[in-house]
């Protein structure tokens, strides 16, 4: 275990974090230990180490020896299997154990990240006021409210977020005829002979969901769904007052005055729904990418993976939204990043949402919705579709971070291009040649590598710059001797050269 002595001794050096608590063991057992065992089990996971002190600046072992360590360790045991200590037990017996650092003894306590159904994970039997969480500033004592929505994500199984019915509202009054329309023309033109094309508005809305009956009551009327979905905005707000949606652009801006090149919210233009929100910013965003052009089965085929990715992660926002929660939607674009915010934390782990093949949903309706507009994908590839499409730009893995205080969750895909990827991507690069290259031509670069026959005019359409722009960028990687021109401008085509 010296590798992980040496670990403990580096955290030391770092101090603590949001995934690391040093506990010194002088006095017995800390009452602490369990504040910190809740907000780490509620939040992202993360180590106790207890036989650390703070001597000045610094973290160093607190000369636990080794009979106090054992009797630490059936402690925690003890007290990590009564509920009246703690809600949950969370680790198992290789997540606790003790090691000796520089002559000392430490116990070292990994508490797993709790399932979205298991929490809250709060101490004594009442989670008022002793539920934690865990934040840049250490543990935090959650809130009434916070614990509530806790309490209503364990239950996303047996009871959506959007699908309960709302009394009073109906389709004549509260549905926006233009966003129902509008969805029903996108699924005819996907799929030409589904049954459902020809049946009425309200048996349509019947069958996705966004119209329903209570088995208890019987009673009728639209889903939290339907309402967001093709809602008018007055309607949603009536019954969801924190709902927001908002899409900010800051593009090429020098002057530091200019707070937005372009922004569309709920302005009183239109109605603001999740449907028409989607369908007036996805052409915006995938202008952030390169275009190029493909062949398939002797057709010309625009989207790519990155388009895909970038449906996947706007959908996925707008599907995973804690409809109760603070905050809206909001989405931006600026020259390095595309970001998505939604309210409300992850129902998994961002190791299990990289990793791909499990998916929880607090609006099942929503995500049927949206996968027959293509997208949203049950079986939890929709991770793996952004991935596989940002790789494919040679852009950086995106970077997936949750906050508290408000809740929230926040996917960023940078726009730069990742050269490390890119030398593994053009292996007929040389590591010297592909640190010459600028983020422009390593862009052309990849867009010959996706078809060789495309022209300097598709290029600047693609990557939206200039003809001039192109040709510079051309030059320049004929003058590196990293492409060059076999045949003539027509019937001709790229090649890579091998370095």
């Amino acid at each position: 275990m010296e590798d992980f002595r040496a670990h403990i001794l580096d955290l030391c050096k770092k101090g603590e974090g949001t995934e690391v608590e040093f506990k010194s063991a002088k006095g017995g057992f800390p009452q602490s230990f369990w504040e910190t065992y809740s907000a780490f089990a509620n939040t992202e996971g993360g180590y106790i180490i207890l036989g650390i002190k703070e001597s000045g600046d610094e973290l160093v072992p607190d000369q636990m020896d080794e009979a106090t360590a054992k009797k630490y360790l059936k402690i925690f045991w003890d007290n990590a299997h009564n509920r009246n200590k703690i809600s949950a037990c969370l680790p198992k017996e290789s997540d606790i154990h003790i090691e000796e650092v520089d002559g000392s003894f430490v116990l070292v306590c990994h508490i797993p990240r709790a399932a979205y159904n298991i929490k809250p994970v709060y101490l004594t039997t009442n989670p008022q006021g002793n539920t934690y969480r865990r934040d840049y500033e250490g543990d935090y004592r959650c809130s009434d409210s916070e614990v509530r929505r806790m309490f209503a994500d364990s239950e996303i199984d047996q009871h959506p977020q959007d699908g309960r019915i709302l009394k009073k509202y109906t389709v004549e009054k509260d549905i926006d005829p233009k966003s129902l329309h509008g969805y029903r023309q996108n699924m005819r033109l996907m799929q030409l002979d589904h049954p459902w094309n020809d049946i009425s508005d309200l048996e349509f809305l019947k069958k996705i969901g966004a119209y329903s009956t209570d088995p208890d009551t019987e009673e009728e009327g639209l889903t939290i769904a339907g309402l967001l979905m093709f809602g008018k905005y007055d309607s949603i707000i009536r019954r969801l007052p924190n709902y927001f949606v908002d899409y900010r652009e800051r593009l090429n801006v020098n002057d530091p005055a200019t707070r937005w090149t372009d922004r569309i919210y709920a302005d009183g233009l239109w109605e603001a729904n999740l449907y028409q929100f989607y369908i007036r910013i996805y052409n915006k965003l995938i202008q952030a990418i390169p275009r190029p052009f493909q062949l398939k089965n002797g057709r010309r085929v625009e989207e790519t993976p990155a388009h895909v990715a970038i449906r996947e992660a706007l959908q996925n926002c707008l599907i995973h939204q804690d409809i109760a929660g603070m905050g809206g939607i909001i989405i931006e674009r600026t020259d390095d990043a595309l970001t998505f915010s939604n309210p409300g934390l992850m129902l998994i782990s961002k190791d299990q949402f990289f990793k791909g093949g499990k998916s929880i949903c607090r609006n099942r309706i929503l995500q049927s919705m949206f996968m027959r507009l293509g997208g949203a994908e049950k079986v939890g590839s929709g991770a793996d579709k952004i991935l596989k499409g940002w790789k494919y730009l040679g852009y950086g893995k995106p970077i997936l971070e949750e906050q508290t205080r408000p809740d929230y969750v926040e996917l960023k895909l940078g726009l730069e291009v990742n050269k490390a990827h890119s030398k593994g991507f053009f292996d007929n690069l040389s590591d010297k040649l592909s640190d010459k290259l600028s983020d422009k031509q390593m862009q052309v670069l990849q867009l010959i590598a996706q078809n060789n026959k495309i022209t300097a005019g598709q290029m600047a359409e693609a990557l939206s710059v200039s003809r001039n722009t192109i040709n510079a960028a051309i030059a320049k990687l004929k003058d590196l001797k990293a492409i060059k021109r076999v045949g003539g401008d027509f019937g001709g085509h790229w090649e890579i050269i091998q370095h």
